[in-house]
């Protein structure tokens, strides 16, 4: 049972307190049992009726939610033997990108992921899933080492986007992020890039420029946050919702776009509601991919991957509307 749920998750979480409550109840009748069955079945069918009907700002809202599986708990649960890599060679090691070597079903990969931290002192130790310069450098020279080995490059992307300090600034922030850009549009490797939780803008991109770059059913992907994009057009990051709307950030949104190549399922209810099959899902997908992208020689994999990104952003307007 979720304890920490949504506002537009109140109905679903009355609901299971009732149903918790006569499981519970060990002096229940036959009468009880009876309505506990149509509970359940109510359940069901108001967590599917509410999911589906979840605004683009609700997405987000599940996208941040504190029980959504982190890059930890895809490592845990998808990767075999593990081996973390730390430091960017220059200043030190960032906490908030995780890197490592790894094994999916007997495939090696380089992976490289965002972590927000899951108790108070972790996210602060990991600036929230916020690299600085020195994170988006220590995930450039994995890379490139895994360009060396001959390993694909796994990125799974969750983070509200780069750091904003003065000292992530002071130490190249912009620079750090462009570098990533331009290199790993031309790394000779294939690239899968999953967007797990919140695409937060260029801190999204630094690890995001693939030749898959797919998207889980709840999670998002935008230039900007909602709270940011509000600020500066309203003023009033209360606006938030009307942001999120206009920004066009969800899965659905960016698949019609042409920004993202695949929307990966998520279990009814959010990924957060079970874990294990989300992972599951993502693994099939990744070695899905793997087995498209790997009979490609390496001019086949930069020039599909350049075509990939010359062609966002193209559109059509006739008549009134828009296509893309």
């Amino acid at each position: 049972m979720i304890n920490d749920g949504l506002p537009f998750e109140k109905p679903i979480l009355e609901l299971e307190r009732k149903i918790e409550a006569l499981e519970n109840d060990a002096s229940a009748k036959e009468k009880d049992l009876a309505t506990l069955g149509q509970l359940r079945k109510m359940y069901t069918d108001l967590r599917r009726e509410i999911y589906s009907k979840l605004t683009s700002w609700e997405r987000v809202l599940v996208a941040r939610h504190p029980q959504r599986p982190q890059t930890s708990d895809y490592l845990e649960l998808m990767i075999e033997y593990f081996i973390e890599l730390h430091g960017d060679r220059t200043f030190r090691d960032d906490a908030a990108i995780i890197t490592g070597l790894g094994k999916i079903e007997g495939e090696r990969f380089m992976i490289v992921g965002h972590q927000k931290g899951k108790t108070t002192r972790e996210r602060l130790s990991r600036s929230f899933g916020c690299p600085y310069p020195e994170g988006y450098r220590k995930a450039l020279v994995k890379m490139k080492l895994a360009q060396k080995c001959g390993l694909p490059i796994l990125t799974l992307i969750d983070t509200p986007g780069a750091h904003p300090g003065i000292g992530a600034e002071e130490r190249g922030q912009a620079q750090a992020i462009a570098a990533n850009l331009y290199e790993m549009a031309r790394l000779k490797t294939p690239i899968i890039c999953i967007i797990i939780g919140e695409g937060g803008s260029g801190g999204a991109l630094g690890i995001g420029v693939g030749d898959k770059l797919s998207i889980l059913e709840n999670a998002y992907f935008s230039v900007i946050s909602p709270e940011g994009c509000a600020a500066i057009l309203w003023k009033n990051a209360e606006n938030a919702p009307q942001a999120a709307e206009a920004l066009h950030l969800t899965a659905k949104d960016l698949l019609k776009l042409g920004i993202v190549d695949e929307i990966l399922k998520e279990p009814l209810g959010g990924a957060h509601r079970d874990p294990e099959e989300t992972v599951q899902t993502v693994k099939e997908a990744v070695l899905r991919y793997l087995g498209e992208l790997r009979p490609l020689s390496a001019e086949e994999l930069l020039e599909r991957r350049y075509e990939k990104y010359r062609h966002l952003g193209r559109f059509l307007e006739r008549a009134g509307e828009v296509s893309s």
